[in-house]
């Protein structure tokens, strides 16, 4: 196997130098001393694994009838609606991992590991069409809250803002209460898509342990948070016995044919969908012409999340987690809907 990707990065070489290099005697003048520099963490400590209970309560596998589909979720919160949360092609449920620790003070979380990625398993893992992802979507809150789901506000980030805009657009959810698209416009994404085989062919696909590919996730530039990544980056990952390293565990270079799909028609059917709608963006210039119409006419709120990359739940998941729950205050979305003042909801029991 060529080992080239799994060399030292300079990081490493230089805490070996520095391990290895002999302590100077302490001057004995003490305008001449420096203080000593406080002890730094390992390469390997810098960016080490981390567990998703520290953000999530619980996680689950649930089981569609009839097939032989098991969806991962994590689950936190208990009070208010739910903030279901699709994450982006490559990525997993854990993207939305620290701003679920926020978000679960005020709404229950769900955050799904989609098909052909995370700890979900499916019969047709490389079937990304947007019509069976948005089937699986579904299946999964039928399977979670029968027919009487609660409140439920779709977060969809990137290929799963596709996902949640055409659940939305279909009305295929009846208790869909608001949706949250994040960093996803129909234009540039088409737009992309002619580089996008490239990229992926760019990236390096062998890591030799986690940290590394943790680090080169970081350094990259592809996340911009170091703990965010130390939750996220481990379930994008599989390990391969036959070339005793760690790569991607969607493969994505291989649903091409979907690409197109996810994102011909978003921006008219974004504006189409009946609920409350927050588009949060990296730039503004990723607004096409239908949005920013769109925008000016007050169809949806949109937020500039400034300082960020594509990753915006990951780069800055506080921020993230307060436009969320300030979306959900706003519209007066409750565990039940949206909530009028002095209106009296029939007494229903919870799912």
């Amino acid at each position: 196997m060529d080992t080239s990707n799994l060399t030292s990065l300079p990081e490493d070489i230089l805490e070996d130098n520095e391990q290895r290099a002999p302590q100077q005697p302490r001057p004995l003048s003490a305008f001449a001393s420096r203080p000593d520099r406080p002890p730094t963490q390992t390469s390997s400590q810098k960016y080490s694994a981390l567990d998703w209970k520290g953000f999530f309560d619980q996680e689950e596998d649930i089981r569609i009838p009839d097939s032989d589909d098991v969806f991962h979720v994590y689950t936190a919160g208990t009070e208010g609606p739910v903030v279901f949360c699709l994450h982006g092609g490559g990525y997993s449920g854990l993207s939305f991992a620290l701003s679920a620790s926020k978000i679960k003070e005020k709404a229950r979380v769900v955050a799904m590991d989609l098909r052909g990625h995370g700890k979900s398993t499916s019969e047709n893992e490389n079937d990304l069409s947007v019509e069976t992802m948005c089937n699986d979507v579904l299946a999964v809150v039928k399977a979670i809250y029968g027919d009487s789901p609660p409140a439920i506000v779709l977060v969809g980030h990137s290929m799963g803002g596709s996902v949640a805009v055409h659940i939305a657009a279909k009305r295929a959810l009846s208790s869909l209460a608001g949706l949250v698209v994040v960093d996803v416009v129909e234009g540039t994404a088409l737009a992309s898509l002619i580089h996008m085989q490239k990229i992926l062919s760019s990236r390096v696909h062998h890591f030799s342990s986690i940290e590394k590919a943790i680090e080169w996730s970081v350094r990259g530039g592809s996340l911009r948070n170091i703990e965010s990544a130390r939750v996220s980056v481990p379930t994008t990952l599989k390990y391969d016995d036959s070339k005793k390293c760690y790569i991607y565990r969607a493969r994505l270079e291989e649903t091409e044919q979907y690409w197109k799909s996810w994102y011909e028609g978003l921006s008219e059917k974004f504006l189409s969908c009946p609920v409350p709608k927050l588009l949060l963006l990296a730039g503004t210039d990723r607004l096409d012409r239908a949005l920013t119409i769109g925008q000016m006419q007050g169809k949806f709120q949109m937020v500039v999340v400034r300082h960020t990359g594509h990753a915006i739940q990951e780069d800055v998941p506080d921020e993230f987690a307060t436009l969320v729950t300030n979306f959900i205050s706003r519209n007066r979305i409750g565990p039940r809907g949206v909530e009028i003042p002095g209106l009296r909801r029939p007494s229903q029991t919870n799912p």
